[in-house]
């Protein structure tokens, strides 16, 4: 039985074959992990899904939103944000139907967990905790297939959550700032976050302006810090392709690179392409067959956006933060999508930040990722419950 300590400081991790836990002052979330992580040593880990009110729902803006701990199929929990369905109209003046973040498989969901924390790895499954190292150097179809293995509804965050999560924070005006200075936020140095390992943060650590929200019950660090994967999309032989609403939320989608699960992004009727002329630096969204084969990367201001789409809204793929950064290679073959930016991308990086550079076999210092969950309609209903506050 492994020993808990506690300390003056706030950490959750394993160490010298320990747990090893520390939690102070109020935050409602760490008193809740306290308890938690207490009933995991204590033999009582369950081995089934259950859910856990953390917080109790609020209002932001027209959004209600809450935060919830789910366990997973190891009876560890991770932190949740819950997120209510929403149209198009409601998003960013779109067409009256519901954001593909909430179809799955062909069925409309009411809500879907998105994790609050950018993930660290337990025993080789993603968990959503504060105060964590942030799991990098792995690769895409790796941190998927470790978000899939923690049980039924669980998946790697995907290109169309992400994208509900942006045109969110962009319609409320809280599109998150985060650790772009190496600990700092680029734009205002009094915002700082707990550093390691020569610039990146500790989840959780920074500001609650760090959050999807500005709340610090929001979705942490998706401004710097580290780079995410978006599983659901990428680029092709010059060619967006995306999976179908959110079915990239599902293992049997077949998402390799020949894989069934990918369909053509469409504007006017034709298929989406992208230019990217390293001559002139210049990138186009385009419906044009005749396009640049190369790799640009400018801020999204200065992306030449020829193909009108929605469902380029749907994902976030425009210019919601035109100092973002746009990074995009068009050459032979297929590049993964990536987003946020990282420890020392200054204004280049934020919710808007995408890079379509990327093999899905590339594994670096400064990519990870997030897990997310929907309760499957074929489940039986999990339970939930009041935590002590």
């Amino acid at each position: 039985m492994a020993e808990i300590i506690y300390t003056n400081n706030h950490t959750v991790g394993e160490k010298n074959g320990e747990i090893e836990l520390r939690a102070e002052g109020s935050d409602e979330l760490i008193k809740s992990l306290a308890t938690m992580a207490m009933d995991f040593m204590k033999g009582s880990a369950l081995q089934e899904t259950k859910t856990v009110q953390i917080t109790k729902p609020e209002r932001i803006g027209d959004t209600e939103c809450d935060v919830v701990a789910i366990y997973d199929n190891a009876g560890i929990p991770s932190f949740m944000h819950r997120f209510r369905k929403v149209t198009n109209k409601e998003l960013f003046g779109g067409a009256d139907k519901t954001h593909p973040a909430f179809i799955i498989g062909g069925e409309e969901y009411d809500e879907i967990f998105i994790s609050v924390y950018e993930n660290t790895m337990i025993n080789g499954k993603p968990y959503s905790l504060p105060f964590q190292k942030p799991a990098v150097n792995i690769a895409m179809e790796d941190f998927a297939a470790a978000c899939f293995s923690k049980g039924e509804g669980w998946h790697c965050m995907t290109a169309a959550e992400w994208g509900l999560l942006a045109n969110l924070s962009l319609k409320n005006g809280t599109l998150p700032h985060g650790n772009t200075n190496y600990g700092k936020y680029n734009a205002d140095a009094n915002e700082t976050g707990e550093t390691y390992g020569g610039g990146k943060t500790l989840t959780g650590s920074g500001p609650a302006t760090w959050t999807h929200n500005h709340k610090p019950t929001g979705v942490h660090d998706l401004c710097g810090n580290i780079y995410e994967f978006c599983r659901g999309m990428r680029i092709k032989d010059g060619v967006l392709y995306s999976a179908r609403n959110n079915d990239a939320a599902l293992p049997e989608t077949d998402l390799s690179e020949d894989g069934s699960g990918w369909l053509e992004l469409r504007a006017n009727g034709r298929t989406v392409r992208v230019s990217a002329d390293d001559d002139e630096d210049v990138i186009k969204i385009t419906n044009d067959s005749d396009c640049e084969e190369g790799y640009v990367g400018d801020e999204w201001q200065n992306v030449i956006m020829e193909a009108d789409s929605e469902q380029l809204k749907e994902l976030a793929f425009y210019a919601g933060e035109p100092k973002t950064y746009c990074g995009i290679d068009s050459s032979e073959g297929e590049y993964i999508l990536i987003r946020g930016g990282s420890w020392g991308n200054g204004a280049d990086a934020g919710v808007f930040n995408s890079y379509l550079d990327d093999a899905r076999s590339d594994s670096y210092g400064f990519i990870g990722g997030r897990s997310a969950y929907f309760k499957k309609h074929s489940t039986q209903g999990t339970d939930t419950q009041n935590a002590e506050r």
